[in-house]
Parts: C-alpha cells; sequence; structure tokens
C-alpha cells in the first residue's frame, strides 16, 4: 500500500531546495572573497607582523625596546617631525585648492563635460610621482632650471627670497602637483552628492548663499572635506622617491630614512631601527584610517 507524505513532510521538502540555493550563493560568495582576503593577508598583515616583530628584535635575536626608543629620539625623532609637517602642508593647501577647483567644475554649466574633462587629467596627473616628477621640478623650477631663468629675467628670482627647491617648501610644491588632483578626485563624488533639493528649500525659505553652505551645504561637506585631507596627509607621509629623487636624502623625512636602512646605510647595532621606524608609519596611518573611517560613516548618512 502507497505511503503518502504528510504535510509537515512536503513543507520540509518544500523548503529545503531554497535553502541548499542559498547556502550554495554563500559559499560561493565566499569564494569570491578569497583573493582580496590572501591579498591582505600577504600584502597587509604578514608584512606589519614582521616589522612589529622585528622593531623589538635585538641583533642577537633577543626582545629589547632599544630600536624604539631609538627612533623617537634625536634625529629620527626629528625625520617624524618633518614628515608631519609637510604632510601638514602637502594635504591642507592641495585640499583648499582641489576644492575650489572641484567647486569650479561642479557648479559649471557644462559640469557633465568639464566633470569627464577633469576626472581624465585628475586621474592621471595624481598617478604621477617619483623621479620623472622631480626631474620635471628641476629642470623647471631648479636653481638653473628654465622657469627660474625666466623669473630672474624679470627681477624676481625666489631664491633670492630664500625659496629652494631641495628643501621643505619644495618638497610641498612638488607634492602639489599629485595632491591637488587627487583632491578633486575625491571630493567631487561628495559635492555631487548635495541634493539639489537643499538649495531650493534654503532658497524658498529666505537663505542667501551665504547662509545656505553656513547651515547646510557646508556642514554636509565638511566631513568628506576633512577625510579627502586626511588622504591627502596619508599620501604626502608615505610618499618617498619624489622627495629622496628632489633632495638626495638632505632632507629628514621618515620614509627616506627608512630607505637608507634598507639600503644598507646602519651602524652597528642599529639594524632593526629602520623597523621601528615602520612600525611608528604604520601606527600613524592606522590612526589617521580609524579616523577617515569615522568621517566617511558621518558623511554617508547625509550623501546616500
Amino acid at each position: 500500500m502507497e505511503q503518502t507524505e504528510t504535510a509537515p513532510e512536503i513543507l520540509a521538502t518544500a523548503g529545503a531546495a531554497p535553502t541548499r540555493r542559498r547556502l550554495l550563493r554563500g559559499v560561493l560568495g565566499g569564494l569570491g572573497v578569497v583573493p582580496f582576503g590572501a591579498y591582505v593577508v600577504l600584502g597587509l598583515l604578514a608584512p606589519m607582523l614582521a616589522v612589529a616583530a622585528g622593531a623589538f628584535q635585538s641583533p642577537s635575536g633577543g626582545i629589547t625596546s632599544s630600536n624604539v626608543s631609538i627612533a623617537t629620539h634625536g634625529v629620527y625623532l626629528h625625520g617624524f617631525e618633518e614628515s608631519v609637517l609637510l604632510s601638514v602642508w602637502a594635504s591642507v593647501l592641495p585640499g583648499l585648492f582641489g576644492l575650489l577647483i572641484a567647486y569650479a567644475f561642479w557648479s559649471s554649466e557644462r559640469a557633465g563635460v568639464l566633470r569627464q574633462v577633469a576626472i581624465t587629467a585628475s586621474g592621471v596627473f595624481a598617478n604621477f610621482g617619483g623621479v620623472p616628477l622631480a626631474f620635471l621640478f628641476i629642470a623647471s623650477l631648479g636653481s638653473t632650471g628654465l622657469a627660474t631663468h625666466w623669473l630672474s629675467a624679470l627681477g624676481v628670482n625666489p631664491y633670492d627670497h630664500g625659496f629652494s627647491l631641495y628643501s621643505l617648501a619644495g618638497i610641498v610644491v612638488v607634492y602639489m602637483y599629485f595632491q591637488i588632483p587627487l583632491m578633486v578626485l575625491v571630493i567631487l563624488p561628495a559635492l555631487e552628492g548635495l541634493r539639489p533639493a537643499w538649495w531650493e528649500a534654503a532658497s524658498n525659505l529666505g537663505a542667501s548663499a551665504w547662509h545656505y553652505w553656513r547651515y547646510v551645504g557646508g556642514p554636509v561637506l565638511l566631513p568628506s572635506f576633512l577625510g579627502s585631507v586626511l588622504l591627502l596627509f596619508g599620501s604626502a607621509f608615505s610618499a618617498y622617491a619624489t622627495a629622496q629623487a628632489l633632495t638626495s636624502g638632505t632632507v629628514a623625512l621618515t620614509s627616506i630614512q627608512i630607505g637608507n636602512f634598507l639600503s644598507g646605510n646602519v651602524l652597528s647595532g642599529q639594524e632593526n631601527v629602520g623597523k621601528a621606524l615602520s612600525l611608528g608609519m604604520v601606527l600613524i596611518i592606522a590612526v589617521l584610517m580609524v579616523l577617515y573611517v569615522l568621517l566617511q560613516r558621518r558623511a554617508a548618512r547625509w550623501l546616500r
């Protein structure tokens, strides 16, 4: 005699197939994250752990804090100070200029065409750095550069007024070449997230342009602007090739000091001081990234 299925058994059989499909989609989705997870582990976590372990390792293989002590005193502490000072100037100034340029593109009547031109040009300039960029500025604004020669003919030679391309101020000028386009790239989406309805509502209520930016647009845009400036700070703080090629290591920057350790320019017994310097840079960048994520979360509340 044929046995018939009960209602609970029928429901369980009908619900098993969707459950298996959801489980399969979850497994496939997890497999898609595996390459990125491997990149994070091998490219970020493993080197960071190796640097952290080496920062507290003595030349004999024991545990010591002398590396960190050396890295936070004397010329190495001065290197951190100079790096932070450089990063502040090379993030605030490009941040302001980049915001104004992005606002000009965003507010233009032909915003569609200008936006594509701005994004394309900014993408090219933001990725142009290193030795070619240093050579470009040496040939143009160096002590015997072409632009310097033209300015000298006009009687406004910058080197007669204390400027030097091979100083900290000169590095800031060079960094602005790629920092301003980077700021344009990261701040344009935030500007485009400002809803036209907000401006219309403010105008209908009698608010002027100043009042709109003071009480509506400015507070909404501020977290994105600060987050972009932090991104520029991290970019300038970790840059190496341009400053090294421009100054030949005469400016005390932490990234250049680490490069000297990697090239073998190290005193006996201080082989792991470079790793301690790297650990300090990692901690500073980590703090910046935490602040950046918090600011981006706050900005996302309005710019959805």
